[in-house]
């Protein structure tokens, strides 16, 4: 079965608001069946337009990469992320 994977890009705009959501969705996420696979570092867009920051969260299946993005659980710390950085969040299968 294909993994599912979450893609985020981001750019911060309050550091301090978005540490709360990390130190707050981290547990949610691995709960739920995430790994983190990329979280920050460093990055180079050689064509197009970039947030600032990359993340990616592998789960056992698409399935359950969305059943995480939508659990009410994880949605009420992405109000946090939502208040503080603008971001493009991306739920896709694997190969």
């Amino acid at each position: 079965m294909p993994k599912g994977y979450w893609i985020a890009h981001v750019t911060v705009n309050d550091p301090e608001g978005y540490r709360e959501y990390v130190e707050k969705d981290t547990p949610i996420i691995e709960g739920l069946g995430g790994r983190f696979v990329v979280r920050g570092g460093q990055s180079e867009t050689p064509e197009g337009q970039a947030e600032s920051r990359h993340v990616i969260v592998e789960f056992p299946s698409y399935g359950a990469a969305q059943k995480a993005y939508h659990h009410p659980d994880y949605q009420q710390v992405a109000e946090i992320r939502r208040r503080t950085a603008n971001s493009t969040f991306i739920v896709v299968e694997g190969i």
